[in-house]
């Protein structure tokens, strides 16, 4: 396979501007933004992420949302994954910016790269290298990623060899979106969740997430034209408050509504704000959702509704949290209000104790799914509702 087949020359704008009805721009892979520590000067960053549709012309976000200064980054590049840090021999090109090779994202901003021409393969260990000159206090990036990334000193970004790469960690820095140009009848679903979304106790490196597991599912099927997942995970978020990175309704237009090519948002939150004892009312959830619906449908995009899982047994559950996700959950099965249903409750639940996740799928803290239950999640989602229309 050959990826990236030539340099670009000229900016991503005048590139945008010229696409025609037939393709456009689609989110292959994303992540949540968060503030991550403090920015490191003259540090690289080899970042492997697992890309979802496949396309043309890839471009890359890189955000310093959390930044409370500009930073600089003067050397990116994006090539395929051979094993770790070693990257196919000949696949790693230089990403531009507005045609330059460096770029300076203000304190609070994202900026895209110009196209790269050439196609990348859907289900692609796609790796972003980055080195910033100047990077200073809080940084950017995404906590959890389940994923090995790797952390150098100096600029090593051109290197394809896997040498200089001896640090490894278990975040992403910088990186918040990876784009792909296809058909422009191809859409993006984007699952917007938290700790369960986000992949924690599923298998690291293996790509065992319930969004990884729905985008195989994806591509396997002709059942609709949807094939490009982001995963808006984040570990402890919330719909109503911040706290464990900005909650639902503060990350929406970030995480979600700027991506290009996405049709559907699959809302999978509430339990963290069931189970934190703040008195968080089934209502108070209600309206949070209704405003999600409200903003999506206002940018044209359809919402498909995930029940809240079973949690008996994790030390926070309680009679009166049970009773408000109960309340929660009838709402989004029956109000009709969301597009569709997946009912994550129903897939998961025990049928002795439906209070409870049946202990086969439960990874043994009684709420977070272990491989097979982000499987059988993922499996409870109908293809048909994320191809769903607005109008």
């Amino acid at each position: 396979m050959t990826l990236f087949l030539t340099v670009l020359s000229g900016p991503a704008l005048a590139s945008v501007s010229q696409e025609t009805g037939r393709r456009h721009h689609l989110i292959t892979w994303g992540a949540s933004a968060d503030r991550l520590g403090e920015g490191v000067a003259d540090r690289a960053y080899r970042l492997v992420v697992r890309t979802s549709a496949g396309g043309d012309n890839l471009r890359i976000r890189l955000s310093n949302a959390f930044g409370d200064r500009p930073v600089t980054f003067d050397s990116v590049y994006a090539g395929l994954r051979k094993s770790g840090a070693e990257l196919v021999r000949g696949s790693n090109k230089r990403l531009t910016f507005d045609g330059a090779r460096s770029v300076t994202v203000p304190a609070g901003q994202t900026v895209y790269s110009d196209p790269l021409p050439g196609r990348l393969a859907a289900e692609s260990d796609l790796v972003i290298s980055v080195h910033s000159p100047d990077a200073a206090g809080p940084a950017t990036g995404h906590g959890m990623a389940m994923a090995t990334s790797y952390i150098t000193e100096g600029d090593h970004t051109a290197d394809e060899s896997a040498t200089s790469w001896t640090t490894r960690t278990s975040s992403w820095y910088y990186l918040d979106a990876v784009t792909v140009r296809t058909s422009a009848s191809t859409g993006a679903v984007v699952a917007m969740g938290d700790s369960i979304t986000d992949g924690w106790q599923s298998s690291t490196d293996l790509n065992r997430r319930w969004p990884d597991y729905l985008s195989r599912r994806l591509r396997a099927s002709s059942a609709t034209d949807v094939e490009g997942v982001a995963n808006e995970g984040i570990s402890g978020n919330k719909v109503l408050a911040d706290g464990a990175g900005q909650s639902a309704l503060n990350r929406l237009d970030r995480d979600v509504l700027s991506h290009p090519g996405v049709r559907t948002v699959l809302l999978f939150e509430g339990i963290n704000d069931i189970k934190a004892h703040t008195g968080v009312t089934s209502q108070d959830l209600i309206d949070g959702y209704r405003e999600i619906i409200k903003r999506s449908h206002d940018a044209g995009l359809c919402v498909v509704g995930a029940t809240v899982g079973p949690y008996k047994g994790w030390y926070e559950w309680d009679a009166a949290g049970e009773a408000v996700r109960q309340e929660v959950n009838a709402f989004i099965r029956t109000s009709g209000e969301f597009d569709g249903v997946a009912d994550f409750d129903r897939a998961l639940r025990s049928p002795y104790d439906p209070e409870r996740m049946l202990p086969f799928l439960d990874n043994g803290d009684h709420l977070h799914p272990n491989d097979k239950g982000m499987q059988a999640m993922a499996d409870a989602v109908d293809l048909a509702d994320l191809s769903c229309s607005t109008t």
